[in-house]
């Protein structure tokens, strides 16, 4: 998952919200040489029967087999079979299996269904027919012609019932590949439960530069061969379940990011990377339409800086980011002319065109690959590990190497700049926070002169490049009839803006509503909020700046002899420190996230005849953040304020208990209220003053 600074806890909602979308749109996507597919919903449970409390309660569907065989051929070529038996346990299982999908590229691979055939529990059988199967584009590309050969091949299953078993097959052929005659594969056995039975078999060609990685955990394969030579082959087989023997299942067997079954015959990450290039260097044209819009672009800017920010604005801005894996379409790159006159290309294409739209102006864009949640260096060279593309500018000096062999770029460094143009809404130089830090497949070449056969990694450094701040103003008014009325402002810099950037950019204006509302109940304010006004997401060179007005009726009550209220402040939710550590093992650190400098006050405007009196204000100081506060009553005005600047990016575990203190100073505080006290007898109305709204306590 993406890691951003816990202090707006509606920004992971948001964020969580994003990402469940974004995989949507590509879930059930087959990679060109990938592992074997299973379901892709997670299982429901039903509540088990009273007096059962042990029993666990069935799936909502459980595979009782699932049988993959892939063969390769030493030219690249491969074939994939996927055999399952399904039953249906629930009416949620009916859903998940109501229609089967699968992705591919037309132009290398094909897809074929030649069995869906179910077995109801009330006896019969039916057999999904031909017509059933439909070839459309895949979602992403429906308006984007030069994709069209991403598709989708789906079948809809009718008539399905709960109790019901469903078997079927589907053969996914792969011919002519990019990246051929080298080819690769990664299978990780299920653990969830969801797999009665799993049998994996591989049968390979002899290929003097293939990789095998199998987890130690796992059981020995049953082997055999054929063949001698060049003619040679080799087929191993695993199973799990049932009367297989068992993978493991130990924690750290299921968070490991290494597969139980790796294969390449990639040599090095750099042979890899080379194949990528050529790819990309093969789409270049010879047309000068690319340069002359460059030179338009930059014509009335002077410095380096200023042209790359232009050029950088035009493509993730003007381009359309179509949104598919980086191997959806074999690692092919559009030419830049294409990319340009049909105003749309993947992550991948739009590096292409800013490469091509910086190379004569201000030096060329070099790509840099991450791997997502798996690190890349420690797993075998595999096209399908490269999930995100961004890209680097050098200027004057190249970065220095590191003993350990990666190329370091320090996190103030002025002769560097990272870019990801897919993100359209990114302000210049900014990486998501899951991007920063780590290890990346470096692609380009350095000034001056080339790495190293194997001096292909490249450190991300953890900084942004501007200081991140969050300011949060609530101006309220509370009335005789216990309405309270605020209208809160968000100013935003750092890995919380990109995340609202990006929301607020993928949702119609009519929704902002549901966004803002959303931002206002995690954020501890309870009412109905309206009048949302955001600052334009394509702004990037300023803050993202949040508006909304939120009500809530009989926030307090009145006949009560004196009323707690908290300060209307959004809650800031600190990190937790890390769980005590086994016995001998080190303390982990305690991850405080991105830097960030925080500022959150409010001011609320009494009825008349209304007291309050106001808690006392703390203030705590450490090396790694600080904290304070301030509270007021004047007249009929009463204001808090809350800061909290954190200065370091993680402590050591070993300092846990210092942590502890901080966080329970931090939250002691926030659990204060203010005491008010109405003192006429003057009867309560639902006359609400004109000016500023507010929202809940907690």
């Amino acid at each position: 998952m993406r890691r951003f600074h816990p202090l707006l806890a509606t920004c992971r909602y948001t964020l969580a919200t994003l990402l469940l979308f974004a995989a949507c749109s590509c879930l059930l996507s087959v990679l060109a040489q990938d592992t074997t597919q299973r379901p892709t919903e997670k299982p429901a449970t039903k509540k088990a029967e009273k007096g059962d409390a042990s029993e666990k309660p069935p799936n909502a569907s459980q595979i009782e087999l699932l049988e993959t065989k892939v063969r390769f051929e030493a030219n690249g070529d491969s074939r994939k079979e996927i055999h399952a038996v399904v039953k249906i346990n629930s009416e949620l299982g009916v859903r998940q299996f109501a229609r089967l999908t699968f992705d591919f590229n037309r132009s290398f691979e094909a897809v074929e269904i030649p069995l869906v055939h179910i077995t109801h529990a009330t006896g019969g059988t039916a057999d999904i027919l031909p017509s059933a199967i439909t070839d459309q584009p895949n979602p992403a590309v429906v308006n984007a012609p030069a994709y069209q050969d991403v598709r989708v091949k789906s079948v809809r299953i009718l008539g399905l019932q709960p109790g019901d078993t469903l078997e079927y097959r589907v053969i996914k052929t792969v011919s002519h590949h990019p990246l051929a005659p080298d080819f690769w594969l990664d299978h990780t056995f299920d653990r969830s439960g969801v797999v009665t039975k799993e049998i994996f078999e591989l049968d390979l060609p002899h290929a003097p530069n293939l990789q095998m990685q199998v987890n130690s955990e796992m059981p020995e394969a049953e082997t055999s061969t054929s063949g001698e030579g060049d003619e040679a082959r080799k087929v191993y087989r695993w199973e799990r379940g049932a009367k297989g023997k068992e993978t493991p299942t130990s924690a750290e067997a299921a968070s490991s990011q290494q597969s139980d079954i790796s294969i390449t015959t990639f040599v090095s990450w750099r042979a890899l990377g080379e194949r990528v290039m050529n790819n990309w260097r093969g789409s270049i044209s010879t047309d000068s339409t690319v340069e002359k819009k460059a030179l338009e672009l930059i014509k009335n800017s002077l410095d380096t800086e200023s042209k790359m920010r232009i050029l950088y604005g035009f493509v993730s801005r003007e381009i359309r980011t179509i949104d598919l894996p980086l191997d959806a379409t074999g690692f092919r790159v559009l030419s830049p002319n294409i990319i340009l006159s049909s105003g749309y290309g993947t992550s991948l294409d739009k590096l292409r065109l800013l490469h091509q739209l910086s190379y004569s102006t201000v030096g060329g864009l070099q790509p840099v690959f991450l791997g997502g949640e798996r690190l890349l260096s420690g797993q075998l060279p595999m096209p399908s590990l490269l999930a995100v593309a961004i890209g680097t500018y050098f200027v004057g000096s190249p970065p220095s190497q590191a003993p350990n062999g990666s190329w370091e770029v320090c996190d103030h460094c002025g002769n560097i700049y990272w870019v990801d143009p897919a993100l359209a809404v990114a302000p210049f130089g900014m990486l998501r926070a899951d991007e920063r830090g780590k290890t990346a497949l470096f692609l380009g070449s350095f000034p001056g002169e080339w790495p190293k056969p194997d001096e292909c990694w490249l450190r991300i450094p953890h900084d942004l490049p501007f200081p991140s701040t969050q300011q949060v103003n609530v101006t309220a008014s509370l009335v005789i009839s216990g309405t309270l009325s605020a209208k809160v402002k968000y100013k935003m810099r750092g890995d919380n803006e990109l995340v609202l950037r990006v929301a607020f950019h993928q949702t119609a204006k009519e929704k902002w509503k549901e966004l803002a509302q959303l931002l206002s109940i995690t954020d501890g304010f309870r009412g109905q909020v309206s009048n949302v006004e955001a600052s334009d997401p394509y702004v990037t060179k300023d803050p993202f700046t949040l508006d909304y007005e939120i009500e809530q009726p009989k926030f307090v009550d009145w006949s009560k002899k004196a009323v707690r209220i908290p300060a209307l402040l959004p809650q800031l939710g600190l990190p937790e420190p890390a769980g005590r550590p086994a016995t001998g093992a080190p303390a982990k650190p305690i991850d405080l996230g991105t830097p960030l400098d925080v500022q959150i006050e409010m001011s609320l405007q009494l009825p008349p005849g209304t007291t309050a009196s106001a808690p006392t204000g703390t203030s705590v100081e450490r090396d790694y953040a600080t904290y304070s506060s301030q509270y007021a009553v004047k007249g009929s005005t009463v204001t808090a304020l809350r800061h909290i600047h954190f200065l370091l990016r993680e402590i050591p575990g070993t300092r846990a208990a210092d942590y502890n203190a901080f966080l329970h100073a931090v939250q002691s505080d926030e659990a204060q209220d203010f005491t008010l006290e109405r003192k006429s007898a003057e009867a309560p109305s639902d006359t609400k003053p004109t000016g500023t709204k507010n929202p809940t306590p907690k």
